[in-house]
């Protein structure tokens, strides 16, 4: 199961370096969960406020998990969330594992 978060954060003094400070750590430990099969971040060439992070994921328990874990609770909800402008979180799966 794979996860496409499109994030854009708040224009505020020093938001841009806090946003990615947090998330270089978060994406360190999420890659460390056991199932998280991959988690990148990527910041837009046009606009650098837009973010995208891939996150792929054994399952839907393991993204669970993966919400529950304390860096997503302390980093992301408590930390990055509160600096964003808006976040969509996409639910995507190869093509051909999804069903019509």
């Amino acid at each position: 199961m794979t996860y496409v978060v499109i994030a854009r954060y708040r224009t505020l003094p020093g938001a841009q370096d806090t946003v990615l400070a947090h998330l270089d750590t978060v994406a360190a430990a999420s890659r460390a969960e056991e199932g998280c099969l991959g988690y990148r971040v990527h910041q837009g060439t046009e606009d650098p406020r837009a973010l995208a992070l891939y996150e792929e994921y054994r399952s839907e328990a393991d993204f669970t998990a993966h919400c529950a874990s304390d860096h997503f609770r302390d980093l992301v909800l408590g930390k990055v969330v509160p600096l964003l402008e808006s976040r969509e979180v996409l639910r995507c799966a190869p093509r051909g594992e999804v069903s019509a």
